[in-house]
């Protein structure tokens, strides 16, 4: 028995970080263990990394981002699945994809080579809106960072993680898209009937 991992991916805009927030709250109420974190992490190269994505980028952003995973999953990831804990990551594999290898154009094979040895998530929730939701969205709670300074990225992004979706499943990865651009209650209600059966299936009671 182990735990479960879902990680979460998706445009600037998605509604990825508060989604995971208000998962985080629900399903604790509901008694199982979550642990909710995000990419880049909290840990002083994690935040270098945040602070610095508009210093750098190709190559070298790749890099920090993927060191960052390795220390993500030494140090927090792989300790609360092997406690059997419930992981919501925000932001994951996908987004290396789509920002370093779509955005910046770094070649995929170089960000998949990177990222060889990183643990893929049970569950990758990839979530999305139509490009004007998008560009509402961050017009109202502003940028957070580089990636999404470019109102060109928006449309961009969509297209990029739709083309994702096949590597993914080609490396066994389950994966779900969901459309945000309904009420934010309606995401979460969604994702935690699903996440809850995923966990039912892994811990019968």
């Amino acid at each position: 028995m182990s735990g479960l991992f879902v990680a979460f991916d998706g445009p600037g805009g998605a509604g990825k970080s508060t989604t995971v927030r208000l998962l985080r709250e629900r399903l604790s109420e509901e008694g199982l263990p979550v642990v909710a974190t995000t990419e880049p992490s909290h840990s002083a190269l994690g935040r270098f990394t945040r602070a610095h994505t508009g210093d750098y980028r190709g190559l070298s952003l790749a890099c920090l981002v993927a060191a960052d995973r390795y220390h993500h999953l030494d140090t927090e990831i792989r300790p609360a699945l092997a406690a059997e804990r419930l992981v919501l990551c925000d932001r994951y594999l996908a987004s290396s994809l789509v920002l370093q290898a779509g955005i910046d154009g770094v070649p995929s094979e170089f960000v998949r080579a990177l990222n060889t040895h990183v643990d893929l998530p049970d569950l990758n929730v990839i979530m999305t809106a139509p490009p004007d939701v998008l560009r509402e969205r961050l017009t109202t709670r502003g940028s957070h960072g580089r990636f999404e300074d470019d109102p060109a990225n928006t449309g961009r992004e969509i297209v990029l993680y739709q083309e994702v979706l096949p590597m993914l499943e080609g490396i066994g990865v389950s994966t779900l898209v969901i459309d945000t651009s309904p009420d934010v209650e309606v995401t979460v209600s969604r994702l935690i009937r699903t996440i809850q059966a995923l966990w039912s299936h892994r811990h019968p009671q």
